[in-house]
């Protein structure tokens, strides 16, 4: 009885999969959501530096090289002028105000399956920062991948709008876990083969993808033991999230480094054990 009463009181007090503390503001909570998803790193340029959150970043991938938005309140060259719903159409939809279509380099095949709660969350915050006065950039791709057109069936194909990281089968933990590294954190994004039209191979996720950001390759995180992550502790997981160190002392470099100190280092030590958890959860696979 006392560990039904344990696993119970454990339940309790872990957050739904997508709210943060009840006790904090709306501008706290969404402080907390804007680090969870990674927002600031794609959003701030960093050569010259600029604004944070003022857009401007170039994206190489195979397609071209993108260039990410102003999303701070600007009313003409960032999303001062949007409603909340604007951004929700954007965030789960991947549609502008006017109906345009975004290409998905921006992950709103990951960020649909974010909850009301955190997405109202997040436009308090981002409705907070400082206005800055900085125009989009336009992307650089090659031909057809410029085609707006193309996008739609993409969509049909690789897009499941509204999907949820929830399993009823599993714990309060595990399913907080799932959406914290899906839908908030994208992980998959860049820690998942992508077949040559950038769709994602769901068959095989997180175990790793040989031509990620800038060309170079992302690891393999599912719990294989030779060529995953699955000699890993949950314990190392959560100290790798929160500053970089390897479970061999030394430390983490390239582009996680930039994760590590934008997103995952500013979460929680619950909910990177939640992240732990999922992780161990994965199907083992030998990677690519």
């Amino acid at each position: 009885m006392a560990a039904v009463w344990g696993v119970l009181a454990l339940n309790a007090a872990l957050p739904s999969p997508g709210r943060a503390s009840e006790t904090a503001s709306a501008v706290d909570r969404g402080r907390y959501i804007l680090a969870a998803a990674g927002c600031l790193g794609c959003h701030t340029r960093e050569k010259p530096k600029g604004a944070p959150l003022a857009g401007g970043r170039k994206l190489e991938t195979p397609f071209g090289d993108f260039y990410t938005p102003n999303i701070t309140p600007d009313p003409v060259y960032g999303i001062g002028s949007w409603s909340l719903e604007d951004f929700k159409r954007a965030m789960r939809h991947g549609r502008g105000p006017g109906g345009k279509v975004y290409f998905p380099a921006f992950p709103y095949a990951s960020y649909t399956g974010m909850t009301d709660d955190d997405l109202s969350d997040l436009w308090a915050y981002l409705g907070s920062v400082p206005p800055v006065a900085e125009p989009a950039r336009d992307h650089d791709l090659t031909f057809p991948f410029s085609l707006r057109a193309l996008i739609w069936p993409w969509r049909v194909l690789y897009f499941t709008d509204g999907w949820t990281a929830e399993d009823p089968a599993k714990s309060a933990e595990r399913n907080r876990g799932a959406y914290l590294a899906n839908a908030l954190g994208h992980c998959g994004e860049c820690h998942t083969q992508r077949n040559p039209l950038g769709g994602l191979d769901r068959s095989r996720p997180f175990a790793g993808n040989t031509r990620g950001p800038e060309g170079k390759g992302v690891p393999n995180i599912t719990p294989h033991p030779e060529k995953g992550i699955g000699r890993w502790s949950e314990g190392d997981i959560v100290y790798f999230l929160s500053d970089g160190t390897l479970p061999n002392g030394d430390f983490v470099g390239g582009a996680m480094t930039e994760v590590i100190t934008n997103s995952t280092g500013k979460l929680t030590k619950d909910d990177l054990r939640a992240i732990a958890v999922y992780l161990k959860d994965l199907p083992s696979d030998a990677g690519n």
